[in-house]
């Protein structure tokens, strides 16, 4: 089975410096921006989808732009990459939600993919106008997925459930073909959600045992239900030619954060409700510059300024690909990448790591022999 490899839209801006945002804290760039227009979006997409990359995770929230908007009109100026759209239950009724990726497909040619994210705070919750704390807010996205999954298949929908309704529900279209469901949560009742309705479970990027560990949770609910479930993991990338250029990169990045803004989103990161963003913060312990290898080429400076994903894969080219192979052996098949700056970070990953995959069978480019990546295109040409 060939591993899949998705990119990341920075629907929050870009920058050569990290940027941060996300569990409540604001988007923060530790330098100058490259604000997210849709010609930048843009030129990523073409990158990733060039390279050998099946689709692009965007995020959701108040720190930036909204992924179901924007991924609809970077998919106008994209050919093939698929949209791993991060929505929240809470803010639209399942039945929208579903006639929304119903026309998503249809517009596009089948190019999405949902991302379900229930949302770990429950202040940035409200702003929303979403007042259920975390554990309802799980078992309203088990009744939002049920919702969705039957109309998919065609059925009329009536659920008087704990905290939605619907009556009479149906589509006047299916979406063709059925969007795949990503998910991701650390807590018991995220397990339970994910077993009963996900395809793909996501995990942030722990140290293998720890992933091991949920992998081995998750897989076993997911049977007790009669379900299998795929698994995949968020992490971002710093892979060069050399062990010594990838972590001169990192600690260049490291350099540029100022210790009182990380002192500042560090304590906001703290009150997260988020079990998953617990984990991450116990990753990298504070900060200590020389802790932050908490596996070999697991890094967990990212965490320090971002909310959410923190840790990145660090090192040269066939130390990341092993790395790689180390996930996939617990049972990883997707990985959700990312870099800074993400359309240059796309060329290091796509053009140093995946023909490594690709040379011992782990990897084929979606495209077939139509390219490979050491033939694709410049980037920034015409």
């Amino acid at each position: 089975m060939s591993l899949t490899f998705h990119w990341f839209l920075p629907t929050n801006g870009d920058s050569r410096h990290v940027v941060g945002g996300g569990h409540g804290t604001p988007a923060t760039a530790f330098g100058r921006n490259r604000p997210p227009t849709v010609a930048y979006l843009g030129q990523i997409a073409r990158a990733a989808e060039d390279l050998g990359f099946v689709g692009a995770l965007t995020p959701t929230g108040a720190w930036c732009e909204d992924a179901w908007l924007t991924t609809a009109m970077v998919s106008q100026v994209s050919e093939r990459l698929k949209f791993l759209v991060a929505f929240r239950p809470g803010a639209v009724s399942p039945t929208l939600a579903a006639q929304m990726a119903a026309t998503f497909q249809w517009q596009s040619g089948g190019r999405l993919l949902l991302n379900v994210v229930t949302g770990g705070e429950t202040h940035e919750q409200r702003a929303y106008g979403d007042f259920l704390d975390k554990d309802a807010r799980y078992r309203r996205t088990g009744e939002f997925l049920h919702i969705v999954r039957e109309l998919w298949q065609g059925k009329t929908v009536d659920l008087d459930g704990e905290h939605l309704r619907v009556e009479d529900a149906k589509l006047a279209r299916v979406p063709d073909p059925v969007p795949e469901v990503y998910f991701g949560g650390s807590s018991p009742v995220a397990t339970e959600i994910a077993a009963a309705y996900t395809d793909v479970y996501l995990t942030w990027g722990e140290p293998p045992a720890q992933v091991a560990e949920k992998i081995g949770r998750v897989r076993a609910r997911a049977a007790r239900e009669g379900r299998t479930v795929r698994f995949g993991i968020r992490l971002h990338v710093i892979t060069r030619d050399t062990a010594e250029q990838a972590w001169a990169e990192a600690n260049r990045l490291l350099d540029g954060f100022d210790p009182a803004t990380v002192a500042q989103i560090q304590a906001g990161l703290a009150r997260s409700e988020s079990e998953g963003q617990q984990r991450m913060l116990a990753l990298h312990g504070g900060g200590n510059r020389d802790g932050l290898e908490i596996h070999p080429n697991l890094w967990a400076g990212i965490g320090l300024v971002r909310g959410g994903a923190g840790t990145a894969l660090v090192g040269s080219h066939d130390e990341v690909a092993e790395r790689v192979k180390e996930y996939h052996a617990l049972g990883i098949d997707e990985f959700v990448l990312s870099g800074y700056p993400h359309l240059e970070e796309a060329y290091w990953f796509g053009e140093g790591v995946l023909p490594r995959l690709a040379a011992q069978g782990l990897w084929q480019h979606p495209d077939g022999d139509r390219r490979t990546p050491s033939e694709s295109r410049v980037p920034f040409a015409g």
